[in-house]
């Protein structure tokens, strides 16, 4: 069987068997058993965003209390077991007879999908959660689930297992004080990746929410190690002003504008907010929440936000002949350049596009967000020229960077570089045309780029290879992206171009494959392309396209055995194999594998391993690229002084 025949699907002639289909076959899930059954349709997946889910929807919870105006301090703790502990001090879940089940209103609410109190009925106005199933879908996925409400003059328990009531809810003690506790331990049948919380992730959420919501109090203790305990409290009273200085903090920018410009109208039951304030950096950071909840794919709020600021800063340029030209106008990325924002509404049945909440649809709000705009921005900016001129010279110098870059963008479409018919000199193309059956290797140096082109399967691998460091493009405006000698053979190759002019149904191959010599050179080579691809070409890595290579660090033998060896752990395992003593080369770079040995460990599908790049937090890995590519050093320094726990030792 030749390569071609290996790569196409095997079918195999055989005769359907009938299958009976009726009314036997139908199942009826009751209780909290569908939850089980398809997790993915409630929380998102059973992998590590899903378990963390589960903290969000308890949390979520008593966040509602505070927007309700009755919770003031919410605990969050990790125990030992990776046991999760929910502490407020609200009013506590009911605890009278539901009339119509004929059970405590804190058992329905636990064990019934679509109760609550966010179906109207005056329990809460404004709500985070949708569908009023957060601690029900919490409940059925948890191997255990305790709750303990202070009502009403007393303490009230009750035990959960795997969303099956296991006590009846009782009186365990007296209290002047009221609120909800709820303890549970994620069930490793549903999470069988890992039960285990990452800290870095909770603790971005809950200071998260402490910014939107003012001076509530939220306390986040680890105490998984009971030799390196972790706590910390979020307030923060200037709410989502602070919450954007911190942004731009972090991130390592300088403000443009000393004060945060802060915003906030309200109308019936809806309330827009908004603050932002331009820094010097050239990206477009602008965050949105409803009701808490990140909305990280936008919604009629955000839509609102954009088109209003691009709106009022024209007619204030206009209205103080701010241009050059009576007939320019600032474009919306042009007003948009360093700004960081963030946009935070509440309202009464907020319209969500899931249960994960990740897009506003109410058209109502997106009204209220322009009337906010309008009505004080444009009060603001005539209130505050010198901050207005700092925002507009800005925003002015974008357009012409902007034209420039199309300049650059036009002469590139028609130079020979980026010609369909003319592909880079150092690119060694493959047989095959087909994206679903090819892949690129982008290789570091020219040595190991002609390794890679003599091992290489020519019918469905392509060879790029690259010399040098590439532009940095975290530090760079879009004209010099467009001219960089370095980055033109990438998007000549790949064929979809970048940036506004990207079209991923032009992609030449399925797999772009990142292929660098495991040292500190090679990693940076590699986060320079990961940077390049996240900021200009960001469907490659949504939509799966880009891997990592991981080559050999080691090639272990003795007498006519051969290993390969991807970390130290697996070369001291492969040298007691042979017996405690063997010849060991240590690959310091690509270039020093003949084509056969680099084919075999980091090229030949059967035998390779390749990391693919995933994008679970957009918002993370932008301010990630930010702080470890961007101008400034001391954000870069704290990240690789906070994350060096992570990093195994080289010998490079």
């Amino acid at each position: 069987m030749n390569e071609n025949e290996l790569l196409q699907p095997q079918v195999e002639s055989t005769e359907v068997e009938e299958v009976s289909y009726n009314e036997s076959d139908i199942q009826v899930l009751e209780g909290l058993e569908a939850v089980r059954k398809r997790p993915g349709m409630y929380i998102g997946s059973t992998g590590p965003r899903g378990l963390h889910h589960l903290v969000y929807e308890i949390v979520d919870n008593s966040i509602d209390e505070a927007l309700a105006g009755y919770c003031s301090h919410i605990e969050v703790d990790i125990e030992p077991g990776d046991i999760i502990s929910v502490r407020d001090n609200g009013r506590g879940i009911p605890v009278g007879i539901n009339e119509k089940l004929g059970l405590p209103a804190v058992t329905v609410v636990l064990t019934v999908l679509h109760a609550g109190g966010k179906f109207g009925g005056g329990g809460y106005k404004v709500a985070g959660g949708l569908h009023g199933v957060g601690s029900s879908v919490v409940n059925a996925l948890s191997e255990w689930l305790e709750v303990e409400v202070s009502r009403e003059g007393h303490v009230h328990h009750q035990r959960f297992e795997k969303g099956h009531t296991v006590t009846e809810l009782k009186v365990i003690g007296d209290t002047e004080e009221t609120g909800t506790l709820v303890r549970f331990k994620a069930d490793p049948e549903i999470f069988t990746e890992t039960t285990e919380y990452d800290y870095d992730t909770l603790q971005k959420r809950l200071r998260e929410q402490a910014f939107l919501n003012a001076g509530l109090s939220i306390t986040f203790t680890d105490r998984r190690d009971p030799d390196n305990i972790r706590s910390e409290n979020y307030c923060y009273e200037g709410g989502i002003s602070s919450f954007v200085e911190y942004l731009n903090k972090v991130r390592g920018y300088t403000p443009l504008h000393e004060n945060v410009i802060h915003l906030t109208l309200s109308s019936g039951g809806s309330t827009a907010e908004v603050a932002f304030q331009y820094n010097d950096s050239y990206n477009e950071n602008i965050v949105s929440f409803a009701n808490n909840m990140n909305t990280i794919d936008g919604g009629t709020h955000e839509v609102a936000f954009k088109t209003a600021i691009t709106r009022i800063f024209n007619d204030y340029a206009v209205r103080y002949k701010m241009f050059k030209d009576d007939k320019f106008r600032l474009k919306g990325d042009d007003v948009r350049e360093g700004i960081m924002a963030v946009v935070s509404v509440k309202l009464e049945d907020a319209q969500f596009e899931s249960q994960t909440k990740a897009k506003l649809g109410n058209t109502a709000i997106g009204t209220l967000v322009n009337q906010l705009l309008t009505d004080k921005l444009t009060a603001y900016l005539d209130e505050n020229p010198a901050v207005a001129k700092v925002i507009l010279e800005k925003s002015i110098n974008s357009a012409k960077v902007r034209e420039a870059a199309q300049k650059a963008r036009d002469n590139a479409r028609n130079s020979k570089k980026l010609s369909s018919f003319r592909m880079p000199d150092k690119l060694a193309d493959c047989i095959w045309r087909d994206p679903e059956r090819t892949e690129i290797y982008i290789v570091e140096g020219d040595s190991a780029g002609g390794s890679a082109k003599q091992g290489r399967d020519r019918n469905y691998q392509a060879i790029l290879s690259l010399w040098g460091k590439m532009l940095n493009v975290e530090k760079a405006r879009i004209d010099k992206v467009y001219t960089n000698e370095k980055l033109v053979p990438v998007v000549a190759a790949l064929g979809c171009g970048i940036g506004q002019d990207f079209d991923i149904s032009k992609l030449r191959y399925g797999k772009v494959i990142i292929m660098a010599d495991a040292d500190v050179d090679g990693s940076h080579i590699c986060t320079l392309l990961l940077t390049f691809f996240f900021r200009y070409m960001r469907p490659l890595i949504d939509e799966g396209h880009v891997y990592i290579a991981q080559p050999p660090l080691y090639r272990v033998s003795k007498a006519k055995k051969t290993y390969y060896a991807f970390s130290d752990e697996e070369r001291d395992a492969f040298i007691a194999e042979l017996g405690g003593s063997a010849d060991i080369q240590r690959y310091k770079g690509l270039g020093e594998m003949d084509p056969e040995q680099l084919f075999e460990t980091t090229m030949d599908p059967a035998t390779r391993t390749l990391l693919k790049v995933h994008l679970e937090d957009a918002q993370q890995a932008d301010e990630t690229f930010s702080i470890l590519m961007g101008d400034k050093v001391e954000p870069r320094r704290d990240f690789i002084e906070k994350n060096a726990q992570y990093v195994e030792n080289l010998d490079i």
